[in-house]
């Protein structure tokens, strides 16, 4: 008794005394620690280790403590695919190709990464992907007859079924996502959200079974144009980021906020920095006051949830993930490095 007394005071310590709350970066250091010919859109960050898959058919996987790296590259026929989404559950790893055929491998039980699911067919191409938990997942991509591409699995990833579309809100005529540093999807609890080209948000509450479409102020007149980016810091507290990539100086409509879990959306820094970014990913145990928000145009940070941002790096990165509250992986053009925020 007298133990469990001592453990939960010592527990209680640490939680009251873990600082919650704008961490007030100033700087960032960017350690490069991979470098190849290959465009790396997609990382994970798994049990120690950073997971990534690229072009070329290449994926690889990174020890976080010594920075040591391997690859290898998978080959489907004579196509190499092209990985732009990657995903990982307590045990595996998943990668998915764009364009069609739409290829979705997981690690194996022989440890050669294993085919679980390929469509093929004209505008067929997948984004982004993310799992719940350990069983139940979602990919997705652009709009094919009619409705987006949602493929989910109930299963750990043997298997995926592609959402019908009488079962999905009607899609706007174009409409997908774009595949450029798989964060167009992010899941809370039971919830999930689907940015688009539209500037819409799907949303779910159970898990893909019931879908509700949600609209943000986001500039979307062009095919260019539209979302590129969402997190979410808890169940209501949400992000979204883009622009135009082909115009990235253009400030305008491109950053939005969500106190409500997504079913209304206001526009932040309207005309201000920053200009067009890929990714954006709310710093850990920051209160959802801190904001990292990077693209080939740099990294910007905000301390007020969007309000303000100051640029941080001129260096340009497609997306990054956080290992902890001031350490965080960036991947790019030919790259992937480590960013200490300071």
């Amino acid at each position: 008794m007298r133990i469990s007394i001592i453990l939960f005071c010592l527990v209680l310590f640490q939680s009251c005394n873990q600082k919650v709350g704008s961490h007030n970066f100033s700087q960032v250091k960017i350690e490069p620690l991979f470098t190849d010919s290959l465009s790396i859109r997609a990382i994970e960050i798994m049990d120690g280790s950073l997971a990534f898959a690229a072009n070329k058919g290449t994926y690889g996987l990174m020890d976080l403590k010594t920075n040591a790296i391997k690859t290898n590259s998978k080959i489907y026929d004579s196509i190499i695919p092209e990985f732009r989404a990657v995903a990982h559950t307590t045990s595996d790893f998943f990668m998915l190709s764009v364009g069609s055929p739409a290829l979705l491998f997981k690690t194996g039980d022989n440890g050669q990464m294993q085919l679980v699911y390929q469509e093929t067919g004209d505008g067929v191409f997948y984004d982004a992907m993310t799992f719940w938990n350990d069983m139940e997942g979602i990919a997705i991509g652009d709009s094919v007859g009619g409705c987006l591409s949602i493929i989910i699995t109930r299963d750990g990833g043997h298997n995926w079924k592609k959402i019908p579309c009488d079962q999905l809100p009607e899609g706007r005529d174009k409409e997908g996502a774009f595949a450029a540093s798989n964060t167009n999807v992010v899941t809370k609890g039971n919830k999930a959200w689907i940015v688009t080209t539209s500037a819409t948000v799907y949303y779910t509450k159970d898990k893909g079974n019931h879908w509700e479409i949600f609209n943000t102020p986001i500039v979307n007149s062009k095919a260019t144009q539209g979302i590129y980016s969402i997190d979410f810091y808890d169940e209501d507290l949400g992000f979204v980021i883009g622009g135009d990539f082909t115009d990235p100086e253009n400030k305008d409509k491109n950053k939005a906020l969500t106190t409500d879990g997504g079913k209304t959306w206001h526009l932040v820094a309207n005309g201000l920095e920053p200009e067009y970014k890929s990714c954006v990913q709310f710093v850990p145990n920051s209160g959802g006051e801190d904001l990292i928000a990077l693209g080939f145009t740099g990294i910007s940070y905000s301390k007020d949830k969007g309000k303000t941002w100051t640029s941080l790096s001129e260096e340009s990165f497609y997306t990054l993930r956080f290992l902890n509250d001031s350490v965080a992986y960036a991947a790019g053009k030919n790259k992937i490095s480590k960013l200490t925020f300071k």
